[in-house]
């Protein structure tokens, strides 16, 4: 593992923990060597990432839309950023550039995100690690919800087994780092 996808809030969130972890998880990436793969932007959650793994001297990638570099979304100084036509093409370039995802707390844009490339695990086109930071109990809720879906017959068991949950960034990198890559190339059919 060398690059690991990041996708979280483009706000802080309602509780400073939320920001603690981002920044916990950015300096991890750091001392890893694991390259930061993200949104581009400066804002809320991403922003925050993105700032703790520059500081500790860690590589940040950026993919963002056009649209929103118009709007003056992207943060400067970045080791990489690439500008996209689209989101769609944000997020295959990610994916791409990415051995592994990780979603920290966020809204709508992060589900999307963390369940579009759960679909593409599920579907065959890559076999990547996915975790999620569950700070504060942030995705409990969520995890009640696979439960649920894997008791009522829309997901299988196996299947409820690709996405790993940990409360600190260490322990899901960890967890991660132990679970099989695989999956470079298949983007071109997405």
């Amino acid at each position: 593992m060398k690059s690991v996808a990041v996708f979280c809030g483009a706000r802080h969130g309602n509780r400073p923990a939320y920001a603690a972890a981002a920044r916990e998880l950015g300096a991890e990436l750091a001392k890893r060597d694991l390259t930061l793969v993200y949104g581009g932007g400066h804002v809320g959650l991403m922003g925050v990432v993105a700032d703790a793994c520059l500081a500790a001297g860690g590589k940040v990638v950026g993919v963002i839309p056009d649209f929103m570099v118009a709007r003056e979304l992207a943060m400067p100084g970045l080791t990489e950023l690439h500008v996209t036509d689209s989101m769609h093409t944000r997020k295959a370039q990610m994916a791409d550039r990415a051995d592994a995802f990780i979603a920290l707390p966020g809204g709508f844009g992060t589900l999307d995100e963390l369940f579009e490339i759960l679909t593409w695990r599920q579907i065959g086109l890559h076999g990547k690690p996915i975790g999620l930071l569950d700070v504060d109990g942030y995705y409990s809720g969520l995890k009640s919800f696979v439960a649920r879906a894997v008791e009522e017959g829309f997901v299988g068991e196996t299947e409820s087994t690709f996405l790993q949950m940990q409360e600190t960034p260490a322990k899901l990198l960890d967890d991660l780092a132990l679970l099989p890559q695989g999956g470079e190339g298949a983007w071109a059919r997405v």
